[in-house]
């Protein structure tokens, strides 16, 4: 059985603790030198028993500062006793590419349009670990290596438990659209990681950071369609405003125009002089110089612009000329367009009575 006179690990970043030797075949002696690099700790451990830590520096392995040397001391082995013991390297370098995330979606209301949607999270974070001791203990046992992604595997379950509820939390309490829960990226990974930091403490491991890169849905899932359609109808009002009512009472009357039948005709007379409460004070001042509405010096405006003209003699009103047979669901609609011309002010009451005698009557 070979005696081993030097120790030292130069070990691959993803492994955070390794053991030499692998197996029983070699023994340390009293003089055998331990290397252990600045970014490292180390063990020695006999019997279940771990002794250290071991800093940065050379180590020589001696009665005078390993006590379970010293009841070979009566032993003949010529000065230079050997063992059978086990040295532990732990990695202490901060790791910050270990990378999460959510397998199965989480099942979501959305609170802003009541939609069942698939919610889907990923990102990183970073480990190190500060208590050599505890973390061989609690996590490595007897394996012979430890690495990032057995790390990772193990907190695998933890991190997800607690992920899923702080998200769904952040949605509901914040009142936002899944859509829109990507805004609070930054506050919600620090909220993660204080929760999280508190589970990887237990076993010696310190949670350096923690991030949310996105937080998404399916693109192709039918609730998520729907749920984006919503979201850009909603930006289209904000963008247009106002002008989207002028566009839709223009719309209006230019239907009311197109309609055969005589309602449709005095709607159709009327849409020049409703241009200018639909379309504002610039339309109305352009449509009253195209109808000869000058304004005078000294004479008053309307609101939408048209001068106020001078109020003609009142003449009788013609007596309603007979209206063509129309069916029923064309009299509604004339019915709702002739109202809606009232509501935007084309016509005044009078005239909406008497257009309503004559489409009934028809």
């Amino acid at each position: 059985m070979a005696v081993i006179d030097l120790v030292k690990w130069n070990g691959s970043p993803q492994l955070l603790a390794w053991k030499y030797p692998f197996g029983d075949s070699e023994e340390l002696s009293t003089w055998t030198q331990l290397i252990v690099n600045e970014s490292q700790e180390a063990f020695l451990v006999r019997g279940g028993v771990y002794e250290g830590p071991y800093g940065a520096g050379r180590h020589t392995l001696s009665t005078e500062n390993i006590p379970i040397l010293r009841s070979l001391i009566g032993l003949p082995f010529g000065g230079k006793s050997p063992f059978t013991a086990e040295v532990w390297y732990v990695n202490k370098v901060t790791n910050l590419d270990v990378r999460w995330g959510t397998i199965d979606p989480i099942q979501l209301q959305d609170p802003r349009y009541q939609v069942m949607v698939p919610v889907r999270a990923f990102g990183q974070y970073g480990v190190r670990i500060t208590d050599a001791k505890k973390f061989l203990l609690k996590l490595v046992g007897t394996q012979l290596d430890f690495s990032v992604d057995a790390l990772a595997e193990y907190f695998r379950g933890v991190f997800i438990t607690r992920i899923k509820t702080s998200i769904a939390n952040a949605i509901i309490s914040k009142g936002q659209s899944v859509l829109e829960i990507s805004t609070q990226l930054e506050s919600l990974s620090d909220t993660l990681r204080q929760t999280l930091a508190a589970d990887m403490d237990e076993y010696g491991v310190a949670l350096s950071q923690f991030n949310i890169h996105s937080i998404n849905v399916p693109e192709d899932d039918p609730a998520v369609k729907t749920l984006k359609a919503a979201l850009a109808k909603r930006a289209e009002m904000g963008i247009v405003g106002f002008n989207y009512q002028q566009e839709r009472s223009f719309d209006v009357l230019q239907t009311a125009a197109g309609n055969e039948g005589t309602a449709g005709g005095v709607m159709g007379a009327g849409i020049g002089l409703g241009m200018g409460a639909a379309m504002g004070v610039p339309m109305g001042q352009a449509f009253g110089q195209l109808t000869g509405h000058m304004q005078a010096p000294g004479m008053p405006l309307t609101q939408t612009g048209v001068p106020i003209q001078p109020a003609p003699a009142p003449a009788p009103a013609p007596a309603p000329a007979p209206a063509p047979a129309i069916s029923g669901a064309e009299r509604l609609q004339l019915l709702r367009e002739l109202g809606e011309l009232r509501t935007l002010g084309v016509l005044n009451d009078a005239e909406f009575e008497a257009e309503k005698r004559r489409i009934l009557g028809s």
